[in-house]
């Protein structure tokens, strides 16, 4: 009797261990803010919340030697983007959509997800002018990481197939891939190599 009560008490905290992982949200705290307070009151805010402290977790283990040490730094100013949900009309969707991105953007920039291809560019018939690219195709949505110089992106796939970054695009037409990598800069034409 005693082991099952034990079992069961592990079970119940369980939950709550995992929703405090990683900077995520204890919904047992009594100072939460706005958005905190939505997401423990939303039972799919909370399950995406859940997902990425366990992402968080396993991508911390991989960058356990990372210098500098981005991992933390970058969720913390996601923590602090997400409180930035509060200003907009639909904060639910705000939420629901930046755990969507940073759950997509851990599994690959972690490889917590396979990768299903790699692929070497040559843009503006220079070969010494090369992308790489590496696909996360069961990210939701899917993902790419483009290296260009010294220079790295994260890319989400959009509804019309193209990549799109902070300052960066991809797309792909007949094995041709037009790439923009900086604010209003020129397109590159690249082929595979």
């Amino acid at each position: 009797m005693k082991l099952l009560l034990l079992a069961t008490t592990l079970l119940a905290a369980a939950p709550l261990q995992a929703a405090t992982a990683g900077n995520q949200i204890n919904c047992q705290a009594k100072d939460q803010g706005t958005i905190d307070k939505l997401i423990c009151s939303d039972p799919e805010l909370l399950k995406q919340d859940q997902q990425l402290a366990e992402l968080y977790q396993q991508a911390l283990a991989k960058a356990a030697n990372e210098k500098p040490p981005l991992l933390k730094t970058e969720q913390r100013g996601w923590v602090k983007g997400k409180a930035e949900c509060w200003k907009q009309d639909d904060k639910r969707a705000c939420a629901a959509e930046l755990y969507t991105l940073r759950i997509a953007e851990l599994q690959a920039r972690y490889e917590l997800v396979p990768m299903s291809k790699k692929l070497l560019l040559s843009c503006d018939n220079n070969p010494a002018n090369e992308i790489s690219l590496r696909y996360y195709p069961t990210t939701t949505p899917a993902t790419l990481i483009a290296d260009y110089g010294d220079q790295v992106s994260l890319m989400y796939q959009q509804a019309d197939q193209t990549y799109v970054g902070r300052n960066e695009k991809l797309s792909e037409q007949n094995q041709v891939f037009a790439v923009q990598w900086g604010y209003d800069a020129p397109l590159l034409s690249c082929k595979t190599q």
